[in-house]
């Protein structure tokens, strides 16, 4: 074959390569889509995407299909998602713990939030819960500090996951009180641990620990952020209980592989965006005691950075250490 033959070849190759992958965007999807959820079924992120991808399934007619790959806090789902072809059939429901937690305390973390993906939509946002046992003698935040720090003896937290380690950790910084972490395998332990009287208090997300508030087995002093939670309204903020820098917010979101072509990120963002705005998805979420949607694209991937940075400081300041 003549060079000008051989050239005429590879051009050819290269434009039927390209019309075949203009073709697969334009026709995005025409096969199932996996979400991939790195929690067990019945979780609250698994709650969550099928919330919303059930609509989004609704509204766009697309097969969808829920992968849960639990273990490690979520990380096996986010390496798994971040070895996936970037062509937006294996879509992950990020959490802020196997995201920003993760590449904020992993110095050997095989993914990167923001760069092994493309963050697409924050599904919801909450924020975390201060409690104490029913019969605590501390009213308000302070008063916990000022017991703790008169009986550093008693002074211990129930925690089950970094994210709740690292905001307990923030409150001690900030408040100079003393407390040693009570490491459980669960929301619902560490809650008990409250309830029984063995633990000072827990910080915890909102699912677990606002039945029992209601139902008068703990008190709830403040819940992380500067505005007040609509399912426990007469509960200060940390910023209305002097301490605004006590700011743990955790979400949930969701991501595709980094290379996912451009259309196909759009085509995403915008379906699940409006899955995420329907008015029966947003009640479905506000029964969990979370805030519905968030950022999107560039703004979300900027809220990730900020956490992974913010995490980051408690975790060197408190000199504190997970196990992988």
């Amino acid at each position: 074959m003549t060079p000008t033959r051989s050239l005429v070849a590879v051009l050819l190759t290269l434009a039927l390569f390209a019309g075949g992958a203009a073709r697969a965007q334009t026709d995005y999807p025409n096969r199932a889509i996996h979400f991939v959820v790195g929690f067990a079924a019945g979780g609250g992120n698994d709650i969550f995407a099928r919330l919303v991808v059930n609509k989004f399934q609704q509204n766009t007619g697309a097969t969808t299909i829920i992968d849960n790959k639990p273990g490690a806090g979520g990380r096996i789902s986010s390496e798994y998602v971040s070895y996936a072809a970037p062509d937006g059939y294996t879509v992950l429901v990020g959490a802020t713990g196997q995201m920003a937690v993760a590449a904020a305390i992993y110095p050997n973390l095989k993914y990167h939030p923001t760069t092994s993906f493309i963050p697409l939509n924050m599904i919801a946002s909450f924020p975390l819960v201060l409690v104490v046992p029913a019969n605590s003698p501390a009213k308000t935040v302070k008063e916990l500090v000022a017991y703790a720090k008169a009986n550093p003896d008693k002074s211990n937290y129930g925690t089950s996951a970094p994210p709740f380690t690292i905001a307990s950790e923030l409150l001690k910084l900030k408040s100079g009180m003393p407390g040693v972490g009570i490491p459980f395998k669960g929301t619902n332990e560490s809650n008990l641990c409250v309830v029984s009287e063995q633990c000072l208090f827990a910080i915890s997300d909102g699912p677990p620990a606002i039945p029992l508030v209601k139902g008068g087995k703990t008190r709830a002093l403040a819940v992380t952020g500067s505005e007040r939670s609509p399912e426990l309204p007469d509960v200060p903020s940390m910023a209305e209980a002097g301490y605004p820098e006590v700011d743990t917010h955790l979400w949930s979101g969701f991501f595709v592989p980094a290379g996912t072509p451009a259309p196909i990120v759009a085509k995403l963002t915008t379906e699940l965006g409006r899955a995420i705005a329907d008015p029966s998805v947003q009640e479905g979420l506000r029964k969990m005691a979370v805030t519905p949607g968030g950022p999107t694209g560039e703004a979300f991937k900027q809220v990730i950075e900020r956490d992974i940075k913010s995490f980051g400081d408690v975790v060197k300041a408190a000199n504190l250490e997970f196990p992988q």
